[in-house]
């Protein structure tokens, strides 16, 4: 007997782009879960295989070519948004000078954010940036969620050795780590069924 989905997706709508920090973005009517990760790591592949649709985010040849943060509407009970890929080397100064405030401030200051989810390439360490942005989370109290992308690049065990490899460096359980491939889709209902469980949380902040 087949497993439940755990995230049904019934209905996806664009609903615009935040540009600028303090700019426009959409009434915080819903809870919200923000995607993020470098600029190379698979992150547009990863969204159209967790949202089961073929080109919900477009996969783009051109790293950080995304500037914007993308808000999605999903099924309305909870909004999506698609964070600018971060770290790419051919991005001028001044284009990362004007994501760095875009994004740090949106996860900052979102009344409804649930949580992160940061992607990682499984095949490579973390870099100065994937830190900083973790630091960052860790440091405003996000929950965050760690999907090690790519996997199916790899030989089974050594992608389960590279997921050890992967926690240790950032002081992690290894179960921490969810495991995706957006070509097999490995990993696509462990992270549905942590992604469902970030949005019903309550708020974090008010923890704090």
């Amino acid at each position: 007997m087949p497993t439940p989905d755990p995230l049904v997706i019934k209905d996806i709508e664009f609903i615009g782009p935040m540009s600028t920090k303090g700019g426009w973005r959409p009434p915080s009517e819903f809870p919200e879960v923000a995607f993020a990760g470098r600029s190379n790591v698979g992150k547009s592949s990863l969204l159209n295989r967790l949202m089961r649709r073929k080109s919900f985010a477009r996969v783009s040849n051109t790293p950080g070519r995304t500037r914007e943060i993308n808000f999605f509407r999903v099924n309305d009970t909870f909004v999506l948004a698609d964070l600018p890929g971060y770290g790419y080397a051919r991005i001028s100064k001044t284009r990362k000078a004007e994501w760095k405030p875009l994004i740090e401030g949106y996860l900052a200051d979102c009344p409804m954010l649930r949580g992160v989810v940061l992607l990682l390439d499984i095949r490579h360490d973390p870099t100065e940036d994937d830190r900083m942005m973790l630091d960052f989370l860790a440091d405003i109290g996000a929950p965050t969620i760690i999907a090690a992308t790519k996997i199916d690049k790899l030989k089974p065990l050594a992608a389960l050795d590279r997921v050890k490899v992967v926690a240790e460096l950032l002081g992690l359980d290894p179960e921490q780590i969810v495991p995706f491939s957006a070509r097999t889709g490995q990993g696509r209902d462990e992270l549905a069924t942590a992604l469902v469980e970030l949005l019903a949380m309550p708020d974090w902040r008010e923890s704090l």
